[in-house]
């Protein structure tokens, strides 16, 4: 299995409270992904890279065998939060070829989806692998080789769907439509409650 890398790094200022402490299904959306993650790695690497809530979230991380990162440079962006991530997977295992980038706002990624990323790849030999929703491709995404060191030299204000834009005809492509549901603001996370 590939590593997995889970962004978790944002001061939600849309939202105004931390989006990875909302509770869905019982569980924190935090929580919900890790857990996700953990499963799918079956073993691989996962880092969780925390910024501005980094204490606030270590208790919806206890007793997953994840290795939480705090990255001082949040602020930057997601692009800083991505090539920091890297950095402290290569650290701990540079046994990796690829890697699953994934956020914590997006309550319908499953152990299946990121299977089927990782299938994609193996049959496509693309270097990316995106999901697709509401007419664009986005995270999660799986980076080969190739494609990780594309990140390293990503600016920070930029996150992984820069690389997608620029490459589009190295991007293979898993449909994913509840992917458009994220959790940026406090109706978007009304209308998952009644969803």
């Amino acid at each position: 299995m590939p590593a997995i890398l889970l962004l978790a790094a944002g001061a939600s200022t849309r939202l105004g409270r931390p989006k990875q402490l909302l509770e869905y299904q019982d569980k924190t959306l935090l929580r919900r992904a890790a857990e996700t993650a953990v499963t799918t790695a079956a073993g691989a690497p996962v880092v969780v890279v925390t910024g501005a809530q980094h204490e606030a979230l270590l208790p919806q991380l206890t007793g997953l065998p994840v290795a939480v990162a705090r990255c001082l440079a949040w602020e930057r962006g997601m692009g800083a939060s991505l090539k920091f991530g890297l950095a402290v997977l290569r650290s701990l295992c540079a046994t990796w070829t690829d890697v699953i980038v994934l956020l914590c706002d997006q309550p319908h990624v499953s152990t299946a989806l990121l299977g089927q990323l990782e299938q994609l790849r193996t049959t496509s030999g693309q270097p990316i692998v995106a999901t697709e929703y509401a007419g664009v491709r986005g995270v999660p995404v799986l980076f080969g080789p190739e494609a990780v060191r594309w990140c390293q030299h990503l600016p920070d204000g930029a996150g992984a769907a820069q690389l997608l834009r620029q490459h589009p005809e190295l991007v293979a492509a898993v449909p994913f439509p509840a992917g458009a549901v994220d959790v940026d603001t406090e109706a978007q996370y009304a209308a998952l409650l009644a969803g």
